[in-house]
C-alpha cells in the first residue's frame, strides 16, 4: 500500500501533462465553400497564413485566473506550433481597442500606434505581398466614424489601390490624374466605374465586418444566425466581463456605403475580419467570401480558435480551415476530476492503512 501511495502522485502528474499537451493541440476542419468540400492536397508552393485574432491581452488588469491559467495556457500553445516559424514576418491590424471610441479617434494617437508595427501607414492602413499574392489592409474604425479626416485618409488609400490595380490590368496611366477630383466626392462615398471582375483584386484585411444583406452564416459548414443588425446587442458572460465588448457592439459592421464603396473599388478576392468574436463564413451577393476570424482567448468565449487560409500558386478558391482550442470549461473539469480522483484515492489508502 505505501508503493501505491508513492506511484499515485506520480501517475496523476503523468496524466496531466499529457492531457496538458493534448489540449495544446489545435483541432482543425476544412471548411466547405458553398457545399462544395475542397480537395485537401496541398502544394508546396502554396501560401499558408494564420489568421488571429482579438487576444484581448489584460497586461496588468489580469489577475490570477490569466496569469497562471489562461496566459500559460496560450503562451504553450504559440511556442508549440509557432516554435519554428517565429521568425517569419507578421502583420498586425489596428481595431477598435487600439484606436478608440469615434469621438476620441485622434490622427495623431492612431499614428502613434501604428508607426509600433511594421507595414502601417499614418491612417493605419498597410498593402504588402507574399508569394505574389496581394493583401491590403484599412482602418476600418476611421470607415465606421462619420466625417473626418482618418476616413479621408482611409478612402485616398482605397482609391490608390483602386487605381494601381485598374492600371496593372488595364495599362492605363491617364487615370492618375483624375485621384485630384477624388477629394471633393469622398464624404458621399462616390467613384468611378472599375472594369475590374469581383474577385480580382487583393486580400482584404479588416476589423470590422462588412455589412450583410443576408442574415445567415456557416460555421463549419453549418449555417448559424449572423450578426446583421447594426442595433442587437449581445450579452457577456459572468466571467469574462472584464474584458467586455469594447467600445463598440459585438454585431457592429461597417455601413452598407462604405462596404459597397469597398466592393466598387478593390474587387477583394477574399475578405478577413474580426470584432464578433466568432467564426462565421459567409458570401456577399457578388460572390465575394468574408471570413470572420474567431477570437483567440478564453477571455472572450470557452472555445477559442484561429483560421488558416491557404492560396494556391494558380490563384485557385481560397482553403480555409477553421482551428480550435480545447474549451476552458473542459479543462477545468479535468484538472477538478482529478483533483478529486487524487483526494479519493488517498483518503481510502489512508483508511486501508489503519483497518
Amino acid at each position: 500500500m505505501l508503493q501505491w501511495k508513492a506511484v499515485l502522485p506520480l501517475l496523476v502528474f503523468y496524466l496531466l501533462v499529457f492531457y496538458e499537451e493534448r489540449a495544446a493541440t489545435p483541432s482543425c476542419v476544412v471548411v466547405p465553400h458553398g457545399g462544395v468540400h475542397e480537395a485537401a492536397g496541398d502544394d508546396p508552393e502554396d501560401l499558408k497564413v494564420m489568421m488571429v485574432a482579438n487576444l484581448l491581452l489584460l497586461g496588468s488588469k489580469a489577475g490570477y485566473l490569466n496569469l497562471f491559467f489562461r496566459d500559460y495556457y496560450l503562451s504553450k500553445f504559440f511556442k508549440g506550433m509557432l516554435g519554428p516559424f517565429l521568425s517569419l514576418p507578421f502583420y498586425v491590424i489596428l481595431g477598435d481597442r487600439d484606436v478608440g471610441e469615434c469621438n476620441q479617434l485622434n490622427a495623431k494617437s492612431v499614428y502613434w500606434i501604428a508607426k509600433s508595427f511594421p507595414g502601417l501607414d499614418s491612417a493605419g492602413c498597410g498593402d504588402f505581398e507574399v508569394s505574389n499574392i496581394s493583401f491590403i489592409s484599412l482602418n476600418a474604425v476611421a470607415l465606421l466614424c462619420g466625417n473626418n479626416d482618418l476616413r479621408f485618409s482611409v478612402e485616398k488609400v482605397i482609391e490608390r489601390e483602386s487605381i494601381d490595380l485598374q492600371m496593372d490590368i488595364e495599362g492605363a496611366t491617364d487615370e492618375l490624374n483624375e485621384l485630384k477630383k477624388f477629394g471633393e466626392t469622398f464624404g458621399n462615398f462616390e467613384w468611378r466605374e472599375n472594369a475590374m471582375s469581383s474577385g480580382s483584386g487583393p486580400v482584404l484585411l479588416l476589423h470590422f465586418p462588412l455589412y450583410h444583406t443576408t442574415s445567415n452564416c456557416s460555421r463549419d459548414g453549418i449555417s448559424t444566425r449572423s450578426y446583421n443588425s447594426l442595433f442587437e446587442r449581445t450579452e457577456t458572460p459572468w466571467s469574462r466581463q472584464l474584458v467586455r465588448t469594447g467600445p463598440y457592439e459585438l454585431l457592429h459592421t461597417l455601413p452598407p456605403n462604405a462596404t459597397e464603396y469597398i466592393f466598387q473599388a478593390l474587387r477583394p478576392r477574399i475578405v478577413f475580419s474580426a470584432h464578433s468574436q466568432q467564426f462565421c463564413d459567409c458570401t456577399h451577393p457578388d460572390g465575394t467570401r468574408e471570413i470572420n476570424v474567431p477570437s483567440m482567448t478564453w477571455n472572450a468565449r470557452d472555445d477559442p480558435g484561429f483560421v488558416v487560409a491557404t492560396f494556391r500558386k494558380n490563384r485557385g478558391p481560397v482553403t480555409i480551415s477553421h482551428c480550435s482550442l480545447a474549451r476552458e470549461s473542459h479543462i477545468l473539469i479535468v484538472y477538478i476530476s482529478l483533483l478529486i480522483l487524487l483526494m479519493s484515492m488517498m483518503l481510502v489508502a489512508q483508511q486501508t492503512q489503519h483497518i
